[in-house]
């Protein structure tokens, strides 16, 4: 009878210890998500400070498109503005793609402006900065994809239902020409 008593209570420190694995393995993978996503928002910081340098080069040049300079101002505003979701910031980073691709095409009317240096670096800043926030999102992506996967698999299910551990958003976008980076040779 003692054996069975010490054999119970091996397999009840090894559940616990895998228990304790487990939730450790889910709070890793909550804080990769989280750092991932910390990422993806530096990235889209510095797109969203390029943006007012690049229309105010635009405005010396193209004076009276103000409609879309405004749009632009706007939309890049409405992005830089903190506290969305992933799914809400891919909405709002949606808007914005299309109305800076508004702005290179009032751009390609203006000649002298596509010769501006100034105009060139924040156009090549620009492409070189929605490289990064797509791969950005691809590492975040990945590290929502593992945290959901873990969340959702049997038996670590349990651990993640009792102390609370949620699926998290992927960062996507449902406009397929936004799923490229806007297209800014001249």
């Amino acid at each position: 009878m003692e054996w069975f008593f010490i054999a119970l209570g091996a397999i009840v420190v090894i559940i616990v210890i895998w228990a304790i694995a487990q939730y450790n393995a889910l709070v890793r993978l909550r804080n990769l998500v989280q750092e991932a996503w910390r990422q993806i928002d530096v990235e889209l910081q510095r797109r969203h400070d390029l943006i007012p340098n690049l229309v105010e080069t635009v405005k010396g040049y193209a004076k009276h498109e103000r409609e879309t300079l405004e749009a632009v101002t706007q939309a890049r505003t409405i992005a830089a503005a903190p506290g969305s979701t992933p799914a809400e910031q891919a909405q709002q980073e949606n808007v914005l793609t299309q109305a800076l691709g508004r702005l290179f095409a009032v751009a390609e009317a203006y000649p002298d402006l596509k010769a501006d240096q100034n105009f060139m670096q924040l156009q090549q800043e620009l492409t070189n900065t929605e490289d990064r926030v797509a791969a950005a999102r691809r590492f975040y992506n990945a590290n929502v994809r593992a945290l959901n996967t873990k969340i959702e698999t049997f038996p670590v299910n349990v651990i993640a239902g009792m102390f609370s551990f949620t699926r998290e958003e992927y960062f996507e976008t449902e406009d397929p020409a936004a799923r490229q980076a806007p297209d800014v040779q001249f």
